[in-house]
């Protein structure tokens, strides 16, 4: 059964809201054979993850789904034809479209997709209504636990990963990227994250520590950080020693080549929502750099998700990792012991392939929601 779906997105200050949207998006077009058009605020953003999406165009087709620049007059008679509407992250529908879609018999499905979060209140409100403009709208939590709306995971991921296994592969990307690497390290890594002063205390760590590392570093917020403990500014495709550490920069990229950045690491650290998802799904040791919010509110969401991801978790294993992520998170007073971490990092990773099965008998977000829309037709 194929519906006519509809998600609103807007662009904040980051790259998150729209890409969950986009691969989302992708998914239930790729996947579910659903039929579905993307409104975007900001094509810019848009572009630097999707570079085949034209930054100017009102309207364009990528990959099967209809691109639509979201400007405050849009084509209210679209709504007519909408029989899901997905507002992304508390976005807020255009008014001339609620009225319209509260007009239409039957009114479509109005789905309001909220932020992910382990806290035990989103349980209760996931799939709560609420009555609003004459309709009522559903609210989707996607979650870790059973009875959550799940996460993202998409075949292409898991395409990528399985490609990515053997070392001429993972050599062969790297190239792409125009990184040559030997595979003499003993380790990989990645850092994405926001500006953070504990950034130094790993770098530090890496650079002393007995095992090999090649530390990879897309162009971001963090560069800044690299480069002050460095002392010297980072050149994209450049690497540089220090110690048992060699750091290459990268370019910003693209989903699909973050993707597989993910995939052939042995330890990511990440950023925001998107990227801590993929890296979980790929089974990765992952350390969160989660979205700063002024009341601290993100310090319960980070403490809700290490409970429920330690919960099973090596007891020792499971006290470091917890007081690594306080303290990547700047959390006053929390002290990270990098080197206990980096020692222990093989039984990390028993423990995040245990999880990322977890996460696979949950249902994917894509699936879970389709299941939901297509109940209720």
């Amino acid at each position: 059964m194929s519906l006519q779906w509809h998600i609103f997105c807007r662009v904040v200050d980051n790259f998150g809201d729209i890409g969950v949207c986009w691969r989302l998006a992708q998914q239930l077009v790729c996947e579910h054979q659903q039929v579905l058009t993307l409104w975007v605020d900001d094509l810019n953003s848009f572009n630097a993850i999707c570079p085949n999406a034209s930054t100017t165009a009102a309207e364009q087709t990528v990959n099967g789904v209809k691109i639509r620049h979201w400007l405050e007059i849009l084509d209210v008679g679209l709504a007519a034809h909408a029989d899901v509407v997905i507002e992304a992250f508390a976005c807020d529908l255009p008014e001339a479209w609620l009225v319209s879609m509260a007009q239409r018999e039957p009114q479509p499905q109005w789905l309001n997709l909220e932020y992910l979060s382990a806290e035990a209140w989103t349980l209760d409100c996931h799939l709560g209504c609420s009555p609003l403009a004459g309709m009522q709208r559903v609210f989707f939590f996607p979650g870790f636990a059973a009875g959550s709306g799940g996460v993202l995971i998409d075949n292409e991921l898991l395409a990528t990963a399985e490609t990515l296994k053997s070392a001429t592969a993972q050599q062969t990307f790297l190239a792409s990227l125009g990184v040559v690497d030997d595979g003499l390290f003993d380790r990989r890594i990645s850092l994405f994250a926001y500006e953070n002063p504990a950034v130094e205390a790993l770098l530090a760590a890496l650079a002393n520590d007995p095992t090999t590392s090649h530390l990879f570093v897309p162009t971001g917020r963090v560069t800044a950080d690299v480069e002050r403990w460095l002392g010297r500014a980072l050149i994209e495709g450049a690497s540089l020693q220090r110690g048992s550490l060699t750091i290459t920069a990268l370019p910003f990229m693209s989903q699909l080549e973050y993707d597989g950045l993910l995939a052939i690491c042995d330890f990511n650290c990440v950023r925001g929502e998107e990227s801590f998802v993929r890296s979980q799904v790929l089974g990765k040791p992952t350390l969160w750099h989660i979205y700063p919010q002024d009341d601290n509110a993100h310090i319960d969401k980070l403490e809700a998700f290490l409970e429920v991801y330690l919960a099973d978790a090596d007891v020792q294993l499971a006290s470091q990792i917890s007081a690594l992520s306080l303290h990547w998170n700047q959390v006053y007073g929390a002290i990270g012991d990098w080197p206990a971490v980096l020692q222990r990092l093989p039984i990390w990773q028993q423990h995040a392939e245990g999880w990322r099965q977890h996460l696979m008998s949950n249902g994917d977000l894509a699936s879970n929601l389709v299941t939901y829309v297509k109940n209720r037709v």
